[in-house]
C-alpha cells in the first residue's frame, strides 16, 4: 500500500469511544491538527451558500447544526496547502432520512469546486440511480443559482448535467452508476450519495475500483460517501464500506478515513429500544431542525398499525437500524428466533464428531437457481439438532438475478456459497458430503438423503454411483406436506433444542422466507419470495421431515462418549 496514504498518528480518526459520545450528542469528530486557514476558509465558503430548497432559502450557516461544520472543517482541513497532499482522504457520513444528507453533499461538492487548485480538474458526483442523481444536480445548481458571484463563476448545463468553473475550467459532473459508464475516471473530486443502494448493483465493486483508481495519481483529491443505512441487512460494496468505516471509527483498522457514524450502539437499539423517544436526537442530529420528533413519532405509530416490515423500513431509514432477518407480516415464525439459536463454532466436522445420526436434506433448482444440502445431526449426549448448509450457484444465477449477485458473492467469501464452474459441479460435492456421511456410519439405512421429487435424476443417478441408492433416499413431498416442519422448527429454534452455525447464508434464506395459509395449512414457497432465494431453508425443511422420523445410524453404532477424554460443553 502507498506509504502517503497512511496517517501519522496525529491523524488518527478512531473514536473509541464513540458509544458515550451518541449516547451525550457529543461531536463524533475527533480532535485532529487541521490546517486552520484552510478549514476556516472553506468553512465561510460553506456557510455562505445558500439551501436551495427551503423556504426563504436560508445559508447553510444559518440551517445547518454545529455537527456539520465540523465535518466540512475535516474534509476541507485535511488539505495541506504547501505539499498539496491530504492526510486523510476519504470520509464516510452515515446519517438517517431527513437530516439534510443530499442537501450537505451538493454544498460540499461546490465548496469543493470553487476551491479547487486543479486545472480542468472533474469533481464526480456518483448517484445509485437516475433519480438520485437528478435530484444531486438540481441541488447543486440551485446553489449556484442562488448567489450572484456563483452564477458568474460557472456555467450551468442542465441537459448534460455538468458545471463548469469558467476560470479553471473545474467541472462538476452528475452521473447514475446504474445508467451512465463509469470507467476510467479522472475525477479529483468524488461524492458518493446513497451507498447503501449500491448493494443491488451487480457491478458497483468494479465501479468503486474505478473511483478509487482514479485518486492514485491526485494526492489533493478525497472520496466522500454520504448514506443512510440500507433497508435491507448490509450486502455487496456496502457491506464491505460500512465494516470498513466501523473498524476506523472502532480503532480496528488504521486507514486515512473519518467515519462518522449516527447509528444507536446495538445494545440500545435491540427489543425496539431505538423506539424510545430519548433516544431520537442520539442518532438524528438535526433532530427539531430539518426533521421534528412530532414526524419521527407519526411515522412510528403508522408502521406499527402496518406491521413489522414497514416498522424495520422506518427503522433503518430514520433511526439508521440495521436490518436482520426478515421482518415482514408474512414472514416464517422461525425468523424470530433463528438469530438465538446460533452455536459458536459449530461446523460440519463438529457435527461429524459429535452426533449419532446425521439426515440430509437437498433442493435442486435449474442452472438459474440455487441448489442446497442441508444436514442436520442428533447431538449423541443431548439429542440436539445440530444444523449445517452450503448452497451450489451457476454464473447464470449472476447473470438473471443481477440484482442478488453482491449479496451472492459475499456467501461465496464465507464459503457458504460455491460457484459452479462445470454444469455438475454442485451434483458431485453434495454426493461428497453425502458419502462423508456414509462411510462414517451415520446415515440411517432408510430415509438418510431427503430431495425434491423434481428435477433430481443426475444428483439420484450420482448418488447410485457411490453405493447410496434404494430405500437410503427419499422423495420428500413439498408445499403443505412440509407443515410438519415449517411449524416444529420455530419451536426447536426458540427452546434451542435445534442448532445451527450462525451461516448469513441460511439467515438471509430464513429472512426471505414468506409464509402462505392454503386451506389449513401454512406453506413456504419459491413462487412467493420471488428472486431472494430460500433453497437453504427448503433444503432444511426436508431434512428435518426425515429427521422427525427418529432415525437410528445404519453403520456401526459408534458415539464420541465411547472415547473417555471426549467432553461437551453445552451451547
Amino acid at each position: 500500500m502507498d506509504t502517503a496514504w497512511m496517517p501519522a498518528s496525529a491523524w488518527s480518526t478512531a473514536v473509541p469511544d464513540w458509544k458515550d459520545r451518541i449516547r451525550k450528542r457529543l461531536p463524533l469528530v475527533p480532535d485532529l491538527p487541521l490546517y486552520d486557514e484552510v478549514a476556516e476558509k472553506a468553512l465561510r465558503i460553506f456557510k455562505r451558500l445558500r439551501v436551495p430548497d427551503i423556504i426563504g432559502t436560508p445559508t447553510y450557516g444559518e440551517a445547518c447544526d454545529e455537527w456539520v461544520f465540523d465535518f466540512v472543517r475535516v474534509v476541507f482541513g485535511s488539505y495541506d496547502p504547501e505539499t498539496k497532499r491530504r492526510a486523510l482522504r476519504e470520509f464516510f457520513l452515515l446519517v438517517p432520512k431527513k437530516n439534510g444528507k443530499s442537501s450537505i453533499a451538493a454544498a460540499i461538492i461546490v465548496t469543493a469546486a470553487i476551491l479547487n487548485e486543479r486545472p480542468e480538474a472533474e469533481l464526480l458526483l456518483i448517484a445509485p440511480t437516475k433519480a438520485i442523481a437528478d435530484i444531486s444536480f438540481k441541488q447543486a445548481a440551485g446553489i449556484i443559482r442562488l448567489d450572484e458571484e456563483l452564477a458568474k463563476l460557472f456555467h450551468v448545463q442542465d441537459h448534460l448535467k455538468k458545471i463548469t468553473h469558467f476560470n479553471t475550467l473545474a467541472v462538476i459532473v452528475v452521473k447514475a452508476a446504474a445508467a451512465d459508464v463509469i470507467t476510467g475516471s479522472k475525477a479529483t473530486y468524488i461524492l458518493i450519495d446513497e451507498t447503501h443502494v449500491f448493494a443491488s448493483i451487480a457491478k458497483a465493486a468494479e465501479i468503486f475500483v474505478e473511483i478509487r483508481g482514479s485518486l492514485a495519481a491526485r494526492p489533493d483529491g478525497f472520496l466522500l460517501q454520504i448514506t443512510t443505512q440500507s433497508k435491507t441487512p448490509p450486502a455487496g460494496v456496502f457491506k464491505a464500506e460500512l465494516q470498513k468505516a466501523r473498524d476506523v471509527r472502532d480503532g480496528k483498522f488504521d486507514f486515512p478515513m473519518l467515519a462518522v457514524l449516527y447509528e444507536l450502539p446495538p445494545e440500545d437499539a435491540v427489543d425496539g429500544g431505538w423506539k424510545r423517544k430519548e433516544t431520537w436526537g442520539h442518532v438524528n442530529p438535526n433532530l427539531n431542525r430539518s426533521v421534528s420528533a412530532d414526524y419521527l413519532a407519526g411515522e412510528i405509530a403508522t408502521a406499527e398499525r402496518e406491521g413489522p416490515e414497514k416498522l424495520a423500513l422506518i427503522a433503518s431509514q430514520h433511526f439508521n437500524v440495521e436490518v436482520g432477518l426478515g421482518l415482514h407480516a408474512d414472514r416464517w415464525a422461525g425468523a424470530l428466533y433463528w438469530s438465538t439459536a446460533t452455536r459458536k463454532g459449530l461446523t460440519l466436522d463438529t457435527i461429524i464428531e459429535q452426533c449419532d445420526v446425521c439426515v440430509v436434506g437437498i433442493d435442486g433448482g435449474g442452472l438459474d437457481d440455487l441448489m442446497a444440502i442441508a444436514v442436520i445431526g442428533r447431538h449423541a449426549k443431548t439429542r440436539t439438532w445440530l444444523h449445517w448448509s452450503r448452497a451450489w450457484a451457476h454464473n447464470d444465477v449472476f447473470e438473471r438475478r443481477k440484482e442478488i449477485a453482491p449479496r451472492l458473492l459475499d456467501f461465496e467469501k464465507d464459503g457458504d456459497l460455491w460457484v459452479c464452474k462445470e454444469v455438475d459441479d454442485d451434483v458431485t460435492a453434495i454426493v461428497d458430503i453425502c458419502e462423508r456421511l456414509h462411510l462414517a456410519g451415520l446415515l440411517p439405512e432408510k430415509a438418510g438423503i431427503g430431495l425434491d421429487a423434481y428435477g433430481v435424476a443426475t444428483l439420484l443417478d450420482a448418488l447410485a454411483e457411490r453405493g447410496m441408492a434404494g430405500e437410503l433416499t427419499m422423495a420428500v413431498g413439498q408445499g403443505w406436506k412440509l407443515q410438519s416442519a415449517i411449524l416444529t422448527l420455530p419451536r426447536k429454534l426458540k427452546d434451542r433444542t435445534m442448532q445451527h452455525c450462525g451461516q448469513a447464508l441460511m439467515a438471509w434464506a430464513v429472512g426471505n422466507a414468506k409464509t402462505e395459509l392454503k386451506g389449513s395449512n401454512y406453506i413456504v414457497t419459491k413462487e412467493a419470495s420471488g428472486a431472494a432465494k430460500i433453497d437453504p431453508l427448503m433444503a432444511t425443511y426436508n431434512a428435518a421431515m426425515l429427521m422427525f422420523q427418529n432415525p437410528e445410524a445404519g453403520g456401526a453404532q459408534r458415539s464420541p462418549w465411547d472415547d473417555p477424554n471426549y467432553s461437551y460443553e453445552a451451547g
